[in-house]
């Protein structure tokens, strides 16, 4: 579903990701770890469009995507939910996700995508008619996820889901990818939390300074030595 060949992205001036080469076939949950500042969010970002490739190819479903407007990849399928959530925090939960369905490929879809959302986190259904901004901090993450999930993608992406939640939170935000997997979605995620990530996953790739420097089998990376020194404590 997705390819990407050595990619390269600068920011400022600087060389931020470097010969970044990844995929996500249909109907799988792959995993991007790595420390903060590794070049995880900028290569996500880059991927929808929110920064334009040094080099390299971008591919979604056959398509080179390299250079389309963000609007124009939504479009095609592929939703992303950044790190800070970005959400309307003066407009209530069913507000804020009905904007995410404003889309050509989500209009029809509207009515179905809402009730689907609702049934994957239904503290929303409870929580229809409160601003966002009165959400605890997991409700506000299940908005941002639930708001992505309105504009009808074959691919979400997210950007450290489980970041500032407490262990209880980050289970039921990976539970509820792994409902979404089960549903048909393919879904790529940036994770520090390796543990719960690599136990979601069927794949994943291990980000370093901007480059990819293991990938493999989730199973396989979580008995690895080096990745249990360097991102478990083990």
């Amino acid at each position: 579903m997705l390819e990407v060949e050595d990619l390269c992205v600068h920011r400022g001036g600087l060389q931020v990701v470097w010969d970044a080469s990844i995929k996500v076939d249909e109907g799988e949950i792959v995993v991007l770890i790595g420390a903060n500042g590794a070049g995880k969010s900028t290569l996500l970002s880059t991927l929808v469009g929110l920064y334009k490739p040094s080099s390299g190819v971008i591919r979604f479903n056959g398509n080179e995507i390299n250079g389309l407007a963000p609007y124009h990849i939504v479009d095609l399928g592929m939703s992303f939910v950044p790190e800070d959530r970005k959400l309307f925090s003066h407009m209530t939960v069913r507000e804020n996700l009905m904007l995410g369905s404003y889309c050509s490929r989500a209009k029809p879809k509207m009515k179905e995508s809402l009730e689907m959302v609702y049934e994957v986190f239904p503290v929303l259904k409870e929580r229809k008619s409160q601003l966002a901004v009165t959400l605890s901090g997991g409700e506000q993450r299940m908005l941002a996820i639930a708001r992505g999930l309105m504009s009808n993608p074959v691919l979400l992406i997210l950007d450290e889901p489980s970041q500032g939640l407490s262990p209880k939170l980050t289970l039921e935000v990976f539970k509820a990818v792994e409902e979404l997997r089960n549903r048909g979605l393919s879904v790529l995620l940036a994770e520090q939390n390796v543990y719960y990530a690599l136990k979601t996953a069927e794949r994943a790739y291990v980000m370093e300074t901007g480059r990819i420097t293991l990938h493999g089998e989730a199973e396989d990376l979580l008995k690895n030595d080096y990745v249990k020194e360097a991102f478990l404590g083990l």
